[in-house]
C-alpha cells in the first residue's frame, strides 16, 4: 500500500490539510439568557467580497440539558463538516438577493431584462421565500412554491419565475453558498390553454394604422414592420447605418441605457426595401406640429443628419426616445380607434416574420432577415398564420366521401 507522502505530493498535502483544517469545527454550545448558542465561523459577503467571520447561532432554549444541547451542535455541524452545506447557506434568500446577486450578475443583464427579474423577485419571490434560508430551499420545498403559483398565471409567466428563481440559486451555487441548484427538476403544472395563435396586423389594417399615427411616429411603425427592427434597435438607430438598400443594427437604447444588440446574430446588416429608406429620409423635410395650450409649436422631425445622429430623436430636445411612451401616446390609442385588440412593439415584429412568409420567403432567409440565432425561434414564435396549402387540404376531405353521399338513405 503506497504511503500517504508518496500517493500525494507534500504540496498537495499541505493544501488537503489547510482544507480540512478550514472546514472542520467542533465548537461547543454556550448558554446566555435564555439560549444555547453556537459560534461558528462563516462565510459572508461585504462590499461584494467572501470573507470569513465568526458568527453567533441560536441552536436551542436554555432549558434543556448540556448534553442534549451537544448532540444539537452535532447534528447542525455535521453536513457543514462534511462540504454538504456550506456554512453561509444559513444566509436568508432575501438577505442573499440584496447583498450579493443585486450587486453582481443582476448589473450584467439588459436594463428591460433587469426590470423584470427585480418585478418577479418583489411580486412573487421575496414574499412566498424571502424569509426562508439558502440550505432550506430544497427540491421539495421549491417545488411546492411552483406548485401554489397563481392559477391566473400562464405558463410562460410562470416558467420566468421558475428561470429567475433558478439563476439566482445557481449563482448561490457559482458562489460558494449551495452544493447543487435545488430548482433542477422542478417542474411546473400544464397551461389552462393550448398554444395560441399570437397576433399580427394583417396589411389592410397596417395601413389604417400607420394613417392615424402622427409624425415620426408613423414612419417608425413602417420601418418597424418593413425590417423586423425592434424598438430598441429604432431609437438607437443612427443615419450612419442607414444606406441606400439596408440598415446596419450596431447598437440599442433600452429605456435609458445604451448597449450592444440583443444577440450576437442581432448584430448584422439587413436588406431593406428602397421605398422605406425613401421614407427614412422624408423626415428630413418634415416639420411636425404640437399643440402646447393654445398655441402650436413647430418641429423639424430630425435634429440632426450627421453620421451620429438619431434618425428618430425627441422633438423637443433630440434626446432618445422612450418606446413604451411611444407604444401608449400613440400606437395603441390608435390601434383602438380601429378596433385592433392588441398591438405592441413585438406585434410589429412579429407582423413583419408573418408577411415573410405570406410573400413565399424561405424559412432561412426569414431567420436571416430576423436576426434570430435558431430558426425555430421565426418558425415557432413569429410566424402566425396557417398556410394556404393547408387550407387546401382540409377542404378536399369532402372529394373524400362525395361519391358515397347518394348511397346513404
Amino acid at each position: 500500500m503506497l504511503s500517504r507522502e508518496a500517493a500525494f505530493p507534500r504540496q498537495a498535502i499541505g493544501d488537503f490539510d489547510a482544507m480540512a483544517k478550514r472546514r472542520f469545527q467542533a465548537p461547543k454550545p454556550e448558554r446566555s439568557g435564555g439560549w444555547w448558542y453556537l459560534r461558528i465561523w462563516a462565510d459572508v459577503f461585504e462590499n461584494g467580497e467572501l470573507i470569513r467571520k465568526r458568527q453567533r447561532h441560536k441552536l436551542a432554549p436554555a432549558n434543556i440539558g448540556e448534553r442534549e444541547a451537544k448532540k444539537m451542535a452535532a447534528e447542525f455541524l455535521r453536513p457543514l463538516n462534511q462540504g454538504l452545506a456550506p456554512i453561509s447557506s444559513a444566509l436568508p434568500f432575501t438577505d442573499y438577493v440584496r447583498e450579493v446577486y443585486n450587486s453582481t450578475l443582476l448589473p450584467l443583464m439588459a436594463k428591460s431584462t433587469r426590470d423584470r427579474y427585480e418585478g418577479i423577485i418583489r411580486n412573487y419571490l421575496e414574499p412566498a421565500i424571502g424569509s426562508t434560508i439558502l440550505r432550506d430551499l430544497t427540491p421539495r420545498t421549491l417545488q411546492q412554491f411552483c406548485s401554489a403559483l397563481p392559477a391566473h398565471l400562464s405558463y410562460e409567466s410562470r416558467d420566468k419565475i421558475r428561470d429567475v428563481l433558478s439563476s439566482i440559486l445557481q449563482s448561490a451555487v457559482k458562489y460558494g453558498l449551495l452544493v447543487t441548484n435545488p430548482v433542477e427538476g422542478v417542474r411546473l403544472s400544464p397551461g389552462m390553454r393550448g398554444n395560441r395563435v399570437k397576433p399580427f396586423l394583417d396589411p389592410t389594417k397596417f395601413l389604417g394604422l400607420v394613417a392615424l399615427i402622427p409624425e415620426p411616429y408613423s414612419t417608425m411603425v413602417h420601418v418597424a414592420v418593413y425590417t423586423g427592427l425592434r424598438a430598441s434597435e429604432l431609437i438607437g438607430l443612427r443615419w450612419g447605418n442607414v444606406g441606400t438598400d439596408s440598415i446596419t443594427v450596431a447598437e440599442r437604447y433600452v429605456r435609458g441605457e445604451w448597449g450592444s444588440p440583443k444577440t450576437k446574430c442581432s448584430n448584422a446588416t439587413i436588406p431593406v426595401n428602397p421605398s422605406v429608406i425613401d421614407r427614412i429620409h422624408r423626415l428630413k423635410t418634415l416639420t411636425v406640429e404640437i399643440k402646447a395650450g393654445t398655441a402650436v409649436r413647430r418641429y423639424s422631425a430630425v435634429k440632426g443628419t450627421g453620421p451620429g445622429d438619431l434618425v428618430f430623436a425627441s422633438l423637443m430636445k433630440g434626446r432618445p426616445m422612450r418606446d413604451n411612451n411611444i407604444l401608449c401616446r400613440f400606437i395603441k390609442p390608435a390601434a383602438r380607434k380601429l378596433g385592433i385588440g392588441f398591438v405592441n412593439w413585438q406585434v410589429l415584429r412579429r407582423s413583419h416574420a408573418t408577411w415573410l412568409k405570406l410573400a413565399g420567403a424561405d424559412v432561412k432567409d426569414a431567420q436571416a432577415q430576423m436576426r434570430h440565432s435558431r430558426v425555430t425561434t421565426t418558425l415557432e414564435i413569429y410566424q402566425q398564420f396557417i398556410p394556404e396549402s393547408q387550407r387546401r387540404v382540409v377542404n378536399r376531405l369532402n372529394e373524400l366521401t362525395a361519391p358515397t353521399l347518394g348511397l346513404v338513405n
